[in-house]
């Protein structure tokens, strides 16, 4: 896996305007940007919950025949014994590796393999049982008509599990938007080679290559080239691009470097294609496109099940705090309300996921005539703009926690990379200008607090060191997220504002 370390300052600078949009694309990569994007699901996800309710079904049928016919007894026997079955059968059918997309929409291969690993299993059990010589203590109408019964529902529920796979495949709600790097000879085996292996999981949007001579053609394969490849960090991002596919050798070492530099800012999976290497392998080094082997470069960080949990996680704690915060939110309005003319919330655009623009509340610190938008000028010591009430809610991040409604809308995370204005300057340079990759911050949600926030970076950052500063964690809390993490910062967040608050102001 490919990793950019953020203290050697080697990323490519990626430029963009104030609100985030980046250079003009050309005629064709314009048109596939505004094409409608239909919702897509995630195979992963798929996967999940496929084998969670496979095994909820061999569970409750084997818990039922339990009931059924034994009524209860000796439950500290068969309920372990049906959890371990289960459990041998879940693992029995990945290693078979029937719990894939392209798995689901076999027919009698998936159900040969799955009735196989079934009946693999529960011979292990009778095996076992026979060899510790404890055939009398399980009954064998139980697991007889477990096993038969258990056949049957697999049965039934792969043939369910096909048709609506199939459905959705269809419907095009599988497909992985997709872009390949690369033109020529090249890009044209790996087309070939999607299109022969992968055409219900990937749809191919267009290509782009640095090169503009003959070994770079307008079109390849059908598939229209749309620019270099500076303008696919724009058109991903406003395109919605799930994966990168490179078409390169392994040896054109400088090309992937200087490409990956570009592209490492963006939220998408980048995979190298190894059609075109001449060295082979295990299977263990690669992973799939369909039945094309790749090898994995980035990965998009936060993606599939860890997106759930980070969302539950979210919600749970917005809702907990907007609870146990409202005496605190109401007294703030009102002291806000009552010593200065104007709102009480303040709302200004910042940088959300991908460069979206989101619309953030805060509660007005600010004398309303006073009020700086856009950011344009930091706020400092003892900044004249600042209202009284202003200074202390700003000072203990109290004027923040309207933000917990843009968790609820889906704008922020509770912890994340902190969204910045528009045009916050540090030595008077833009925040994008002074730092090289500095847009990678975005790769994932923005929250209300951070690992740079509970480690001091928090408040004015009038220098390029404080911003690199803050950039080198946030982009640390990117490659190292977990939710025992977000749970650390959640937990540090309140010890931090006071005992580092000294950049607050």
């Amino acid at each position: 896996m490919f990793r950019v370390d953020p203290k050697q300052a080697v990323l490519t600078h990626i430029s963009a305007n104030a609100d985030g949009a980046g250079a003009t694309l050309g005629v064709d990569a314009e048109t596939a940007a505004r094409a409608p994007i239909a919702p897509t699901l995630s195979h992963k996800l798929i996967s999940g919950f496929a084998q969670l309710i496979e095994a909820v079904l061999l569970m409750a049928l084997g818990l039922g025949i339990y009931l059924f016919y034994l009524g209860g007894v000796d439950a500290v026997l068969y309920v372990p014994l049906s959890l371990g079955i289960v459990a041998a059968a879940n693992i029995a059918f990945n290693i078979a590796r029937t719990h894939r997309i392209a798995a689901y929409r076999t027919l009698f291969k998936q159900i040969l393999q799955v009735l196989g690993g079934w009946i693999a299993v529960l011979l292990v059990v009778v095996a076992g049982l026979f060899l510790f010589k404890a055939g009398d203590l399980v009954s064998r109408v139980w697991l007889g008509s477990w096993a038969l019964s258990g056949g049957a529902v697999l049965i039934a529920y792969r043939l369910a599990l096909r048709a609506l796979v199939l459905d959705w495949s269809a419907r095009g709600r599988l497909r992985r938007r997709t872009v390949i790097v690369g033109g020529g000879a090249g890009a044209e085996a790996l087309v070939t080679a999607i299109e022969k292996s992968a055409t219900s999981d990937i749809e191919l949007i267009g290509l782009f290559d640095d090169r503009d001579d003959e070994r770079s053609p307008e079109a390849v394969a059908g598939l229209k080239k749309l620019g270099k490849v500076a303008d696919l960090v724009e058109f991903a991002r406003r395109a919605r691009i799930d994966l990168v596919i490179v078409s390169m050798p392994l040896s054109a070492e400088s090309r992937l470097l200087e490409m990956l530099r570009q592209l490492w800012v963006l939220p998408v999976d980048i995979r190298l294609s190894a059609h075109m290497s001449k060295l082979r392998f295990t299977d263990k080094t690669y992973s799939y496109v369909g039945d094309l082997p790749v090898f994995e470069m980035a990965d998009r960080p936060i993606s599939d099940w860890n997106l759930v949990f980070k969302w539950v996680f979210d919600k749970l704690v917005a809702v907990f705090a907007l609870i146990a915060l409202s005496p605190v939110m109401l007294a703030t309005a009102v002291a806000v309300k009552a010593t200065s003319k104007g709102p009480i919330l303040f709302k200004q655009d910042r940088h959300g996921f991908n460069n979206k623009l989101i619309a953030v509340y805060k509660f007005r610190s600010m004398y309303t005539g006073m009020s700086d938008v856009r950011a344009a000028r930091l706020v400092t010591r003892d900044d004249p703009r600042v209202t009284p009430v202003g200074r202390f809610i700003r000072r203990t991040s109290i004027d923040e926690l309207p933000q917990l409604f843009n968790v609820l809308k889906g704008e922020l995370s509770i912890v994340g990379p902190r969204p910045h204005a528009l045009e916050a300057k540090a030595a008077n340079r833009l925040y994008h200008d002074a730092v090289d990759g500095y847009f990678a911050r975005h790769k994932v949600k923005p929250g209300i607090t951070g690992w740079a926030q509970i480690n001091g970076w928090r408040g004015e950052t009038d220098t390029v060191e404080k911003l690199m500063a803050r950039v080198d964690h946030d982009l640390y809390y990117i490659e190292n997220w977990s939710i025992l993490l977000d749970l650390y910062i959640l937990i540090m967040t309140p010890v931090s504002l006071f005992t580092k608050s000294e950049n607050a102001f």
